[in-house]
């Protein structure tokens, strides 16, 4: 494990050099993601990464998590409160029930943020998402999504876990219920339907073309899942003019 974390600071400078930029900004929440983004972030630009603690109607002890862990990687950390922001978006837009729409305005707010720190500091901006939510549409169009690095992209849940480990990321962020934080009491299984482990494996069946064994209804929620959300992962369709 060693050598791959070895590889994806190397990979984070590289991109860093080839982009003509000085160092990466990343969101910060406390998750095993963005822990282990942080960690890596420390080792590959000392003096020029910036985590960004962005709490929006967020529970305290997310932030706490943050904050302790910023600490405890001597990490550069900017906290930025966006709950009045969010309340004037929510007071300035027609009222709607549609929980989603609403709650989406929070990670597009927080890439608004990133990308300003990024033109203050001329650096690129680094998501946290990995392989197990980007197969499956797990994210924001244009919030978590909307990034230009992403070093954790071909690592599962499970593995992200596992690198937590090897990166020295405390016991209690690895084994914390993973939240996108969209609402109160939001958790990432509860919304997918099942376990990260769970969805892994059959990620895998399906890559594999092996999915005889795999539980007929979760494999297909998962499937419906993946292409419900393949147009957040293509390239934009553009009108080919002849």
């Amino acid at each position: 494990m060693d050598s791959i974390i070895d590889e994806i600071v190397v990979w984070l400078k590289e991109e860093v050099r080839r982009a003509g930029k000085k160092g990466i900004v990343f969101g910060l929440s406390g998750g095993v993601d963005s822990a282990c983004l942080a960690a890596l972030a420390k080792r590959a630009f000392p003096d020029n990464s910036l985590g960004l603690i962005m709490p929006c109607k967020e529970s305290s002890a997310d932030v706490e998590f943050a904050v302790k862990l910023a600490d405890r990687l001597d990490l550069t950390a900017k906290k930025i409160i966006l709950d009045k922001p969010y309340e004037s978006l929510l007071e300035t837009l027609p009222l709607t029930e549609n929980k989603i729409a609403k709650a989406n305005l929070k990670p597009r707010l927080r890439m608004l943020i990133l990308y300003y720190f990024a033109n203050i500091y001329n650096y690129l901006v680094v998501g946290t998402s990995n392989k197990s939510e980007i197969t499956i549409g797990y994210y924001t169009k244009y919030g978590d999504g909307g990034v230009d690095l992403l070093p954790l992209a071909e690592f599962y849940k499970t593995e992200v876990r596992e690198l937590a480990k090897e990166l020295g990321i405390p016991k209690e962020i690895i084994l914390r219920k993973p939240s996108a934080g969209l609402w109160s009491g939001q958790f990432d299984e509860d919304e997918i339907g099942m376990s990260y482990s769970e969805l892994d494996e059959i990620i895998r069946a399906i890559e594999r073309r092996n999915t005889g064994d795999i539980d007929k209804s979760k494999l297909n929620k998962v499937i419906k899942m993946m292409e419900g959300s393949r147009h957040k992962s293509r390239a934009i369709p553009v009108f080919p003019k002849r």
